[in-house]
């Protein structure tokens, strides 16, 4: 494997040997905790213009199969790891990890001091940087990265948004009820979970017009999770404003900070953000603690949120964030963190059957 380097926005350098595409790839460069699940990682959209950082040291292992993708192929900008498994062994594998990246163009780089690495971001916040094999001047690559988008004030959710609806036939239980699925970078497994709870899902482009989701009378909506920043995405935010209370709501993750801010509340960004698979939350009304898969670089300000309207329902207890919130009044509920896991423990299955429970209780209302 050639020679490559990770050069970050303040200089720092990381030496490996590149695996995967040899090409230039810039993005944010975040890390995520998870020990296992790295094709689910790396084909999640909400990973969009990032290049993760792997922290468990070995990866590859078990290769790559088809049912753990969570999208058409792998969406991160760039991969990190510790030490690439060339030879995995399982009997789904269908292929190395480094042969995947490979032919999906992704350009990623092993050799790498991780652990390093991770503390650099946690100590100066995540930045962007280059993988390169390039042997281009780090002050160049430095001028480079800085004249590159910044993730804040960035609408990542046009590119990876489907064009037009699709359907996905659930296989729970009848009677199934009917979800619009606003996708602003939707996972496959998000769509698995509630096709096994009940649910036929028909999913929308992030643009879709709300009539024509309360037109087909639709028993709930999903808003997504996504890349980017949740500001500037404010045509989601004004269809999400006309949906509220006409129709339930979920939110998960993207589409948890959108719905606070089309409540009235603020976003703001995370210093190196919340990746993995053992994330802590409290779910407040029990007191019952939760590990969960989470995902993202930005958050709710949970003070933003009026309180005669919202109840916080979830915190992290890592950093005391906001995790989940629901209406006091309106059936709406959202969740920061990922509770399809797709890696990660199942503790949050529940949410999907709270979500079934709320529909159900709008629905008992309304007839009557």
């Amino acid at each position: 494997m050639p020679a490559a380097r990770l050069v970050l926005a303040d200089g720092t350098v990381f030496d490996g040997e590149s695996f995967g595409s040899p090409a230039d790839s810039i993005g944010e460069v975040v890390f995520n905790t998870s020990l296992a699940g790295y094709q689910e990682i790396a084909t999640d959209p909400s990973y969009r213009f990032q290049i993760v950082t792997m922290t468990y040291p070995h990866i590859g292992n078990y290769g790559v199969e088809p049912r753990a993708e969570q999208s058409e192929g792998p969406q991160v900008a760039g991969f990190v790891v510790r030490e690439l498994c060339e030879r995995p062994s399982t009997h789904e594998n269908r292929g190395t990890l480094q042969d995947y990246f490979a032919s999906s163009k992704i350009s990623a780089i092993t050799g790498v001091d991780t652990r390093a690495l991770t503390r650099h971001i946690r100590s100066r916040g995540a930045m962007r940087g280059m993988i390169t094999t390039s042997s281009t001047p780090v002050e160049q690559i430095v001028a480079t990265l800085l004249a590159a988008p910044s993730m804040n004030g960035l609408d990542l959710v046009k590119s990876v948004t489907t064009m037009r609806a699709y359907p996905f036939a659930g296989e729970g239980p009848e009677p199934r009820l009917r979800i619009a699925v606003y996708d602003y970078g939707v996972k496959r497994d998000i769509l698995r979970r509630l096709g096994a709870v009940g649910c036929d899902l028909v999913v929308y482009p992030a643009t879709a017009h709300p009539e024509e989701i309360l037109n087909l009378r639709f028993d709930g909506v999903l808003l997504s999770n996504g890349p980017g920043d949740p500001e500037p995405v404010n045509y989601a935010q004004e269809n999400i404003r006309q949906l509220i209370g006409r129709v339930p709501i979920l939110g998960i993750c993207l589409g948890h900070q959108l719905l606070g801010l089309a409540l009235g509340g603020r976003t703001y960004k995370l210093k190196f953000g919340h990746r993995g698979g053992n994330h802590p939350v409290k779910e407040l009304s029990s007191g019952r603690v939760e590990i969960t898969a989470q995902n993202h670089g930005f958050a709710v300000d949970p003070d933003s949120l009026s309180a005669n309207d919202i109840e916080h329902t979830h915190v992290n207890l890592n950093d005391g964030t906001l995790e989940g919130f629901r209406h006091r009044r309106e059936p709406i509920m959202a969740v920061q963190y990922h509770p399809e896991a797709a890696p990660g423990p199942h503790d949050s299955f529940y949410v999907f059957d709270e979500f079934l429970r709320m529909i159900r209780e709008f629905k008992n209302t309304r007839d009557t």
